[in-house]
């Protein structure tokens, strides 16, 4: 009888575990209402844009809009997060105008597991949209990998590999496991300054086929260093795999250069 209840009571534990989300982003931090205007470079550091950034908190909810102004070109990304008792992505938006007509939009609803794409092709506007099986609290797209970051930098730092969903587009939406891991300690030259970063890798895990086939680069995100970390830089493909290497840095002004190594990672 006894060996029998001790069953039961580790059949239902067994229940709890595996129910429980395994990469559940608990959010100790404070977030609140921020602005900034960063600039969007290409991968030499060249300016392409000048930027804004915005957040806002709305009922119990995070609002991030960050846009990006050039010549005849406009890109803004919007998304949505709830931060208590998890980080948890609720929409995300990408849209781009080039000679004031729309280029290309991408849209996600992770809370309906909806995703659309609309992008201009010849001189038609191309359609698509799609079911995204995601884990809620896993999947991100877009600024979601740098709260991510944030979030999950106590287990980076020591070496931990965390992985996670990304909705990208290829033009069409696909989910995809990534890999976020701690790349160690940087310096960045920004607006005539050498700024300590430390850097996060964001490493798409294709299939083995896929990857023969398709190249997706990874994405790189800097926090600042020492604590409290927050965005310093991001270098990646802007919103598709085949897009040119970008760079987004916090300060706008000056010589923007490579980040170089002056502390090694942790990663084993």
């Amino acid at each position: 009888m006894t060996r029998r209840i001790m069953t039961v009571r580790l059949g239902c534990l067994l229940a709890v575990v595996l129910t429980t989300p395994l990469a559940a982003l608990e959010w100790t931090l404070h977030e609140g209402v921020a602005r900034g205007y960063p600039a969007l470079r290409d991968a030499g550091g060249k300016k392409i844009a000048d930027g804004d950034f915005v957040q806002w908190i709305e009922g119990d909810r995070l609002h991030v809009r960050i846009s990006y102004a050039g010549r005849a070109r406009r890109v803004e990304e919007n998304a949505v997060f709830r931060l208590r008792p998890e980080l948890i992505q609720d929409q995300w938006s990408f849209r781009e105008l080039r000679d004031g007509k729309l280029y290309r939009q991408f849209t996600v609803d992770f809370k309906a597991g909806t995703a659309t794409a609309k992008k201009a092709d010849e001189g038609e506007m191309k359609e698509s949209s799609d079911e995204v099986k995601v884990d809620a609290g896993r999947a991100f797209a877009g600024f979601g990998f740098t709260l991510a970051a944030r979030a999950l930098r106590p287990r980076l730092v020591k070496g931990e590999h965390v992985e996670l969903q990304a909705v990208g587009f290829t033009p069409k939406p696909k989910v995809v496991n990534v890999d976020l891991s701690y790349g160690g300690v940087d310096r960045i030259r920004m607006s005539d300054r050498s700024i300590r970063g430390e850097r996060y890798i964001v490493h798409p895990k294709l299939p083995f086929v896929a990857d023969l086939f398709v190249n997706v680069p990874d994405a790189h995100i800097w926090l600042t260093s020492p604590e409290p970390a927050t965005f310093l830089r991001w270098e990646g493909p802007l919103a598709e795999p085949d897009d040119p290497l970008t760079r987004v840095d916090l300060l706008p002004g000056g010589v923007s250069g490579p980040a170089v190594p002056v502390a090694k990672t942790t990663r084993p």
